[in-house]
C-alpha cells in the first residue's frame, strides 16, 4: 500500500527502467511455469573461481584479524598487487599509495565516481550503446547525457570528429569502454591516442572501463588508457575481477590512474561504505598473481564458445564476424522487429534469454547481446530451439 505524500527523489524518476531487472522478473515467471531456461542474458560467468582463489579465501577466513573493518583505501598488499599487475600486463608504473583504489566491483566505482565529480546540469559524453552504469551513474548525479551514437559501419568506434564544438567545449567527462560491452568492438592504440588528445584539448576527464582486458582472442591484446602518454594526467581506468576470474558475486574491482581523481572518489566512498572484506581482497591478490596459463584457459573457453555459436547462427542466417574480445556476441535483430520485441519472442518461444540492445541505450536498438556463459552443449540446445521455433535472420 502506497502513501501519496511519500515521493521518490527526482534522481530516481530520471532513470529509465533497468532492463536487467525486468528480465529477472520475466525469467522468474518462466521458471514458475516450468520452462527450462537457457540464460544467455547477463554477463554472469558460469562456474567457480580457480581453486587457488578459493583456497586463499578459506585461509584468510581463519585469521581473526581479517574480520574487522578494512581500510577505506583497501589493504596495502592488494593495492600493490594491482599495480604489479599493471606493470606486468601493460608496462605502466603506478603508485600503490595513491594511484590505485579497490572497489566493491567496477559498477559501484563507476557510479560513485559520477557522484563525486558531476554536478546537476553538467554535460557528460557517453557512447550509445554502452554499459548501463556509464550513463546511469551520471543521471543519478544529475548530469545531462550527450549520447555518442556508435555505428556498425564505423566498427562501433566513437566518432570524435562528429562531436559538435559547442558540446565538446561544455563536456566535463567522457566515459568509454574498449573492448566494448555490449558491441564487442575493440579499439587500436591510435584511437586511444586520439581520444587523449581530444580530451586534453577540451579539458575533459576520461573514464575508461577495461573490465574485459583479459578476455581477448586470436592474439589480440587490448590497450590500456594508461599506456598512452599524458592519459594519467586527465583520466582513470576501471577493472573488475568478475569476468576473468569468475568472481562476479565477490564484488571486487579497482580503479587506477590520476591520483587527484581517485582521491575524490575515495573521499566520497569514506562516507558511504567501509571497503571490501579483507578476505575478498586477499583472494583477489591471489587472482591477480595466477600464472598466465590460467588466463589462456579462460580465453580458450570463450573462444571455443564464440566459434561454436557463430557457426550455428550462420546456419540460421546470421553472418557474425568473430569478436576479438569480451564474452558476448552482438547480433542484429531480424528485419522489422525491435530489440525488446525480439528478445521477448526468443524467450517466449524458446526459453532462451538474450538482452535487448536498447538496454544499453538508444544506439543499441536493432541488436541483441548474447552472453557466452554456457557450455557448448547448452548452446547447441539453444540453437536447436531456435531452429524449431523458426528464429532466423531473414
Amino acid at each position: 500500500m502506497s502513501v501519496s505524500w511519500i515521493n521518490r527523489a527526482d534522481r530516481l524518476k530520471a532513470l529509465p527502467t533497468y532492463v536487467f531487472a525486468r528480465l529477472d522478473e520475466l525469467k522468474a515467471g518462466a521458471r514458475e511455469q516450468g520452462v527450462d531456461l537457457i540464460d544467455l542474458g547477463m554477463g554472469n560467468p558460469d562456474g567457480a573461481p580457480p581453486q587457488p582463489i578459493i583456497d586463499a579465501a578459506i585461509a584468510a577466513l581463519s585469521k581473526s584479524g581479517n574480520h574487522g573493518y578494512p581500510p577505506f583505501e583497501g589493504t596495502a598488499s592488494f593495492r600493490k598487487s594491482i599495480t604489479q599487475w599493471y606493470q606486468r600486463c601493460y608496462g605502466v608504473d603506478l603508485n600503490p599509495d595513491n594511484e590505485a583504489l579497490p572497489l566493491l566491483g567496477s559498477k559501484e566505482g563507476l557510479t560513485h565516481l559520477a557522484l563525486a565529480y558531476i554536478n546537476p546540469g553538467d554535460l557528460i559524453l557517453v557512447p550509445s550503446p554502452s554499459y548501463p552504469p556509464h550513463f546511469r551513474g551520471p543521471l543519478i548525479a544529475g548530469g545531462r547525457i550527450h549520447p555518442l551514437i556508435l555505428k556498425a559501419e564505423q566498427d562501433w568506434l566513437i566518432d570524435l570528429a562528429a562531436i559538435p564544438e559547442a558540446v565538446a567545449t561544455r563536456a566535463k567527462i567522457l566515459y568509454f569502454n574498449y573492448p566494448s560491452n555490449p558491441t564487442t568492438a575493440t579499439a587500436p592504440p591510435e584511437f586511444f591516442q586520439e581520444i587523449v588528445s581530444f580530451a586534453r584539448h577540451y579539458e575533459i576527464m576520461l573514464v575508461h572501463d577495461l573490465c574485459y582486458a583479459e578476455l581477448a582472442f586470436d592474439g589480440y591484446q587490448p590497450t590500456s588508457l594508461l599506456e598512452i602518454a599524458g592519459a594519467k594526467e586527465i583520466g582513470v581506468e576501471f577493472h573488475t575481477l568478475s569476468k576473468t576470474y569468475n568472481m562476479a558475486g565477490w564484488r571486487v574491482g579497482f580503479v587506477v590512474g590520476n591520483a587527484d581523481i581517485i582521491q575524490g572518489l575515495r573521499t566520497l566512498k569514506t562516507n558511504l561504505d567501509y571497503g571490501i572484506f579483507t578476505v575478498v581482497q586477499q583472494a583477489a591478490e591471489t587472482a591477480l598473481q595466477l600464472p598466465d596459463i590460467y588466463v589462456k584457459e579462460v580465453q580458450d573457453r570463450y573462444r571455443l564458445r564464440r566459434d561454436f555459436l557463430i557457426k550455428g547462427l550462420a546456419e540460421l542466417g546470421w553472418n557474425i564476424p568473430p569478436s576479438k574480445a569480451t564474452m558476448y556476441l552482438w547480433i542484429p535483430c531480424p528485419p522489422q522487429i525491435g530489440s525488446t520485441d525480439f528478445a521477448l519472442e526468443v524467450l517466449q518461444k524458446t526459453g532462451v534469454v538474450v538482452t535487448p540492445g536498447n538496454a544499453f541505450g538508444v544506439g543499441g536498438e536493432g541488436y541483441v547481446r548474447i552472453s557466452l556463459i554456457a557450455d557448448c552443449d547448452r548452446l547447441q540446445e539453444a540453437l536447436v530451439r531456435f531452429q524449431k521455433a523458426g528464429i532466423r535472420y531473414v
